[in-house]
């Protein structure tokens, strides 16, 4: 019994168990079992699972004396094109990173490519424990990588070990335990005509592949490219964002750590950073087999013209204007819920390409959730110490200040926020108020621009209907992720998940499509392609399709026969030759097989 089928027997009997009348047996039976009996199976098919990783240092970042870079106006050397480093939170100067050249970029390709030419030659078997030995680092290290990224891109402790730790751990055990499975060969079906035939697809490396990121999560956004891509056997490249560049250099050396510790070259993974107006030899470079993309629509366009030139395929995640739809249905869980909005809401100052950007509310349930929501907005704390954390920079301030006045001048509600926040103890810092804004509608601007910040946008469902509902989730043109509240045995609740827009869709929770390494990407302006899962991996492969013989040993395989055969002796002999193949291949019923026969031999 195989993995999949074990958890799908478990699904059935937990079904079963809801009938019982213990409500929470199925919650309580179904992890026990999934644990005992997934444990047993997982020894038997993966023997190097309990395989001892091993533990390796990596120098950690030098954490410089406090210095406000607007107190040191002088500390950049004028002309120099080095990229400054600093806390968003509190202004204090990190250092900085000089980008990569064109040659640099050549540079770093061709060692990665080196590299994956001994690496492709890897067993998964040593694949997995790299990963492992990099995951035991992760647990052993998780402060000091949450530190790190505290310090780059301003959120607080916990959101980073929900967005940098939580979700690296969850990628590098699927990766480890299901990886396998996704890129093994894969048997095919044949048909009639070809029964003698087997058919295979084999998933092969691509080469070297790059990843182009974004800043909002700086040490998952590089490492889950990474391990994608070697697991499948590439080489990678990752540039980093110029605004989170001064972690990029540990956090590679994290993976870096794990080859060298198993005798690997540390050379397969390399990051770099550069100015907008290089990557473009990035994005259209020869060497570069396959890209992702995470980032906005407007770079997008110009990352996908410019691998358009060497015909480089592109996997692009645009961000989302992701909605949070609450069925009346869901009335008697909202105090749950209302823990799940803000969370969904406020991870990271809002800087979430899932997180909740619009609350749609049924009417039954949105006077209360308004209710509710108030008090809780208006008590959020700012610093890296309190609840939010700070915004990458204030180049979004205006914008979304803008978006806020718009709003209220068309009538919608602000209860909470909608300004920068000037902080006491940190008055250089980005920070922008947790805001509420309710009575929000379709034709105002908020209701369609992706925010990314700490704001919160509710909407009123004219009716409790599935199409009343859709209309308002469907109108903007993003479609990554969604959630959907409200009773199991709510009709609304089925037509709602099935007619939304989305990539994903987490019912009664939020973004946990993303915590089990479905395939993650959108469609419409979120963008397109997969990454995560099996789909992630495999598209990270040629996918090599083979058909041979499976009686080639005695003799049979494929010969033209002499109707078909160049110089053709006769066109009409041979067309009535060909029909009777195609009939005795494809007719729908005995008869038209039985003519086809008779075309064959007579015309044979």
């Amino acid at each position: 019994m195989a993995v999949e089928d074990l958890v799908q027997w478990v699904d059935k009997f937990s079904d079963l168990a809801r009938e019982f009348p213990i409500k929470d047996f199925a919650f309580l039976v179904y992890p026990l079992v999934c644990t005992v009996v997934g444990g047993i199976i997982l020894y038997y098919t993966h023997t190097d699972y309990w395989d001892k990783p091993k533990r390796y240092t990596v120098p950690a970042p030098h954490y410089p004396e406090y210095v406000n870079i607007l107190d040191k106006p002088s500390v950049k050397a004028e002309g120099s094109s080095a990229i400054q480093c600093y806390n968003p939170a509190t202004s204090q100067l990190l250092g900085f990173v000089n980008p990569s050249t064109p040659a640099g970029i050549d540079r770093a390709i061709a060692q990665a490519a080196t590299a994956q030419e001994k690496w492709a030659k890897t067993s998964f078997s040593e694949r997995r424990k790299v990963l492992r030995t990099m995951l035991q680092y992760v647990l052993d290290n998780q402060e000091q990588i949450c530190r790190v990224s505290s310090m780059d891109s301003g959120k607080t402790m916990i959101d980073a070990q929900l967005g940098e730790i939580l979700v690296t751990a969850e990628k590098l055990e699927w990766t480890i335990k299901h990886g396998e499975k996704a890129l093994r060969p894969s048997r095919r079906p044949t048909n009639l005509l070809m029964s003698y035939k087997k058919n295979t697809v084999y998933y092969e490396p691509l080469g070297v592949v790059a990843a182009l990121v974004s800043w909002n999560y700086p040490f998952h956004n590089l490492i889950g490219p990474i391990i994608s891509a070697i697991f499948a056997g590439n080489g990678i490249v990752v540039k980093v964002s110029e605004q989170t560049c001064w972690s990029a250099a540990y956090y590679t050396s994290i993976a870096r750590g794990a080859l060298v510790a198993h005798g690997q070259d540390p050379q397969l993974v390399q990051s770099l950073v550069c100015w907008p107006q290089t990557a473009g030899y990035l994005t259209s470079h020869p060497g570069i087999s396959h890209l992702t993309f995470i980032g906005s629509r407007p770079v997008c366009h110009k990352v996908a013209e410019s691998a358009s030139k060497t015909l480089i395929p592109v996997v692009a995640e645009l961000g989302g204007k992701d909605a949070a739809v609450i069925l009346d249905s869901a009335a008697s869980d909202l105090k749950r819920i209302v823990e799940i909005l803000m969370r969904g809401t406020f991870q990271a100052s809002g800087q979430n390409c899932i997180g909740i950007e619009r609350i749609i509310a049924a009417p039954g349930v949105y006077d209360k959730l308004v209710t509710m929501l108030e008090p809780r907005v208006k008590d959020l704390r700012l610093g890296l110490d309190k609840d939010v954390g700070a915004m990458v920079s204030d180049a979004s301030f205006a914008r979304l200040e803008g978006l806020v006045e718009d709003a209220v001048s068309k009538g919608a509600r602000l209860l909470a926020g909608g300004k920068r926040y000037i902080h006491p103890s940190h008055p250089s810092g980005f920070y922008f108020s947790p805001t509420l804004l309710v009575d929000v509608t379709p034709n105002m601007a908020i209701a369609n621009e992706e925010c990314f910040g700490p704001v919160m946008t509710l909407l009123r469902s004219p009716s409790s209907t599935a199409s009343s509902l859709l209309t308002l989730a469907n109108a903007p043109s993003f479609g990554l992720g969604a959630s959907v509240y409200g009773r199991d045995s709510d009709p609304i609740l089925r037509e709602v998940v099935h007619g939304i827009r989305a990539g994903g869709v987490a019912i009664n929770d939020f973004a946990v499509f993303y915590a089990v390494q479905l395939p993650f990407g959108g469609v419409g302006g979120s963008g397109y392609g997969r990454f995560a899962g099996e789909e992630g991996l495999r598209g990270l492969c040629n996918p090599k399709s083979v058909c041979e013989d499976r009686f080639g040993w005695l003799g049979i395989r494929t010969a033209i026969p002499p109707p078909a055969r160049y110089p053709v002796p006769s066109q009409e002999r041979g067309w009535r030759f060909t029909r009777g193949v195609v009939r005795i291949g494809y007719a729908l019923n005995l008869a038209g097989k039985g003519s086809g026969v008779v075309d064959v031999v007579k015309n044979g």
